[in-house]
């Protein structure tokens, strides 16, 4: 309903509220029912004024009044009144409104004149009216109150699946990590057994060269070519030198703790000193150079451009960088 269509259900003059919704350039209904209240006693303002023969027209007009000489064609309608119910409205308006609401459509024009609303009863019709806002409007907060709770239920339920898809992205990391921390312990492990059967295969070595020398000494022995020494053979997959991967342990000659990584088979040394350098500063990748124990060996500068199986290096080894 539109602030005119409001006023006119109140009982305003249809003129006083065409001056009102225009005084107040249509800001509103409170507005317009303040200008309304406020110059209630005051005259309508004329947006042009008569000219002289209106002004003659209307001295003929009071003339003919005055003299009783009026006849039905200068009676002028002055409401609208529903031929069914017999209401009397005071604009078509009004009388369009009581149409859509009874669904009486018999309306006639009549001569009786609507009296304006008494004070009293514009104040009457106002505290009416904003009642039916104020009812309008705590319909209006509980649905928005209902949709609220709604749309925060869906935040929360999203908010929570984010946070699941994060905890499970959290575990299969930590899963990951745990998994790479158990491949790189069993490597060292099998890394260290190799260096110890190694260092075994030594002693033994250097016991029986030592026992024959004796002998010779002695002249109790006669020389025999040395037995072959008896090395533990590693277990499957340590020694190959299929293995892609290769573990290292270089030590440094300058001091501090050993270095340790995995390398594809196929890089060479170079591609290790490269990344002892990057590791210790002290170190520079076109001189460091690299000895090994077991088998004892200090490899030369074609041997750094050999790949780490070339150099029997696989699948894990002991250096000394100096």
């Amino acid at each position: 309903m539109s602030d005119r269509e409001s006023l006119l259900s109140m009982g305003f003059d249809p003129a006083r509220i065409d001056w009102a919704l225009k005084a107040t350039k249509n800001s509103g209904l409170q507005p317009a029912m303040d200008h309304l209240l406020e110059n209630s006693e005051k005259p309508i303002p004329e947006a042009v004024e008569a000219d002289e023969d209106d002004e003659e027209a209307v001295k003929a007009n009071i003339k003919k009044i005055e003299s009783g000489a009026v006849d039905d064609s200068d009676l002028v309608a002055r409401s609208i009144k529903c031929s069914e119910c017999g209401k009397v409205f005071r604009s078509t308006a009004n009388a369009e409104l009581h149409a859509e609401k009874s669904g009486h459509d018999q309306f006639e024009e009549s001569t009786d004149e609507i009296k304006p609303l008494t004070e009293e009863e514009k104040k009457a019709k106002l505290a009416e009216l904003r009642e039916k806002l104020a009812i309008k409007r705590a319909a209006q907060a509980k649905v928005d109150a209902k949709d609220n709770k709604a749309n925060e239920a869906l935040r929360r339920k999203a908010g929570q699946d984010d946070g699941r898809i994060k905890e499970e992205m959290q575990a299969k990391e930590l899963q990951k990590q745990a998994e790479q921390k158990r491949r790189e312990k069993l490597e060292d492990q099998r890394a260290k057994a190799a260096i110890k059967a190694q260092i075994e295969a030594d002693k033994r070595e250097r016991a029986e060269k030592a026992a024959r020398e004796k002998a010779l000494r002695a002249g109790t022995g006669t020389q025999t070519p040395p037995a072959p020494v008896a090395v533990a053979k590693p277990t499957a997959g340590i020694s190959s030198s299929d293995n892609p991967q290769t573990r290292l342990q270089v030590r440094l000659s300058v001091g501090g703790q050993p270095l340790t990584k995995s390398f594809p088979s196929d890089n060479t040394l170079i591609d290790v000193a490269e990344w002892v350098a990057s590791e210790n500063l002290a170190y520079n990748v076109d001189t460091v150079t690299f000895a090994s124990t077991f088998p004892r060996k200090t490899y030369t500068r074609d041997d750094m451009k050999k790949t780490l199986k070339e150099n029997g290096l696989t699948p894990s080894a002991v250096l000394m960088a100096s």
